[in-house]
Formats: structure tokens, sequence, C-alpha cells
């Protein structure tokens, strides 16, 4: 983590990364093809209508086009060539070269360096090793993975945020899924064809960052929030009559819905079957 001199009372209550000793950049840049402008939305719609509020006022960035599939490499052995900074997650990315000259970019693991090897596939000759692609079928039982696949071919979308893994804890004999614990600790049934990242998702120091002054806040696109205690009833299901309580059962969002203690699951859900249990007792 990077210290700061406690000059102002913004600057006393500051925990950053120190990136300049984590990322490793590369010197020609991101090539342009795995690069995407984000258009400006500010949380509106097409009809300049607010649909998701508190947002606005970010700075300008790109997209980084990750590959979540690794299909397209399969058996192509890729070396990482630089440790990048991406502004739209917590974990930082890996730019890897292909022997076929091209370029792809896939979230870091932790322990994986610059320079060192990596290779996807679709058989057990993929060795169990981090940063490999291969089939859940082939992993071992307790080996941490990311980016866990749910659906055959759609890419990964378990397990990718900083310091997160799942991990394989039983297999059934003749039987098309096994069971994997998520980050949420709640075991599920995936197919056994899916794919999935051996190791765990680097920068797992990014849960301890502390903004330290609302402009930080403002620079990631996150405007200010009004309590809804300090609005008037026709604004707010909390408003009206200074220093009260909250008039209802339960905290209310301004459409009135509760939200504390709320399911918001839909109980016909398909893939509810998947499900083996909810949480970790």
């Amino acid at each position: 983590m990077k210290a700061i001199r406690p000059l102002t009372n913004s600057r006393r209550n500051t925990i950053l990364l120190n990136y300049r000793e984590k990322l490793s950049p590369y010197k020609k840049g991101i090539p342009q093809k795995l690069l995407k402008l984000i258009s400006p939305h500010s949380g509106r719609n097409n009809q300049g209508r607010i649909t998701v509020r508190h947002q606005g006022g970010r700075h300008k960035r790109f997209y980084r086009i990750i590959d979540w599939k690794r299909y397209e490499k399969d058996n192509i052995e890729g070396k990482i060539v630089s440790i990048e900074y991406d502004p739209g997650r917590n974990c930082f990315i890996h730019l890897v070269s292909h022997r076929d000259g091209s370029f792809t970019l896939i979230i870091a693991p932790e322990g994986l360096k610059v320079n060192d090897k990596i290779t996807s596939g679709n058989d057990e000759n993929v060795p169990i090793k981090t940063g490999n692609n291969l089939p859940l079928r082939y992993i071992p039982l307790n080996t941490p993975i990311h980016n866990v696949e749910l659906k055959k071919g759609k890419g990964g979308q378990i397990a990718r945020g900083a310091g997160t893994y799942a991990e394989i804890i039983g297999k059934e004999e003749n039987s098309k899924y096994v069971l994997v614990k998520l980050p949420s600790k709640e075991v599920r049934k995936v197919l056994a064809d899916c794919r999935a990242t051996i190791g765990k998702v680097g920068n797992s120091e990014a849960n301890l960052v502390r903004l330290g002054k609302a402009g930080r806040s403002r620079w990631r696109g996150i405007r200010s929030t009004t309590r809804g205690s300090a609005m008037n009833p026709c604004d707010h299901p909390h408003g009206g009559k200074e220093k009260q309580p909250i008039g209802h059962d339960a905290p209310r969002s301004p459409w009135g819905w509760r939200t504390l203690g709320r399911k918001t699951r839909k109980k016909r859900k398909p893939s509810t079957k998947f499900i083996v249990r909810r949480r970790q007792k």
C-alpha cells in the first residue's frame, strides 16, 4: 500500500495502492484493437432520463477487451508481456503475446509474473498451473480457480474480482456436473465441460483502499447521495418531520420497496435446480 504524508484530513485518511511497484506496463502500450472508448452516459438512457441515480461526471476511459473465453488460443503458448492497469475493474490485467503474433488481455492471477508462459486447451494435457485454462472435469479437487464459465462457450462469469476464487469440492463418476464452491460460499452444480482458469485473482489488497476525499469518488463518477430522512414526504417515504425515526416497519426505497432483508431472487428461476447450498453454516 502507498503511504501519504498526513498534511490534511483528506490525505490523512487516504490509503492507496502503490501502482509503481505492482504494475509493469508495456513500452509500446496496449494495442488499439484491444481498446474501445466508453461513451459517457451518466446513468441516463437514450431519452435522457435518469435510470441509475448518483452517477455522472467521471473521467474519460477506454474499455479493455478481455479474452474471457480463450478458445481461439487453444494449444497456442502465450507469454506474459506486461501487467497493466484497468480503470474498469479492481484487479490488474495481463497483456499476453502468442506465438502466432497476436495479443490478448486476461485478468491477472496471483503469482503470475512477466515472461511466464501460459496455455489453454480442451483436454487433460494442459498442465495444472496458474494462468492455464481448461475444462473443470480435468481440474483436481480443492484447486483454486477463477473466471469460471456457467455455460459452455459463453466465457467466464464467476470469480473475476480482485482476490476472489472458486473451488471444486466434488465430482461424481459418470456425471456431467461438478460441485463448485463460489466466493459467496454457495455450492453450485456446473457442467464439467465448462472451463476455468487456475489460480486466484490478484490484487487482493483492493479492499483496503480508502479514497480519503469526496473528490476522488467524483473522479470515478460517483455523485453524492441525499438522505431520505432529509427530504419532504412527497419525495421519499422517510421524509417529513425533523429528527424523527422512520415511520415504517422497515427502511424503504424512494419508490416504497423494502431495502433490508428483502429477497430479490425469483422463485421460479430456472438455474435454481443447480444450486446445492445457498449459504455456508
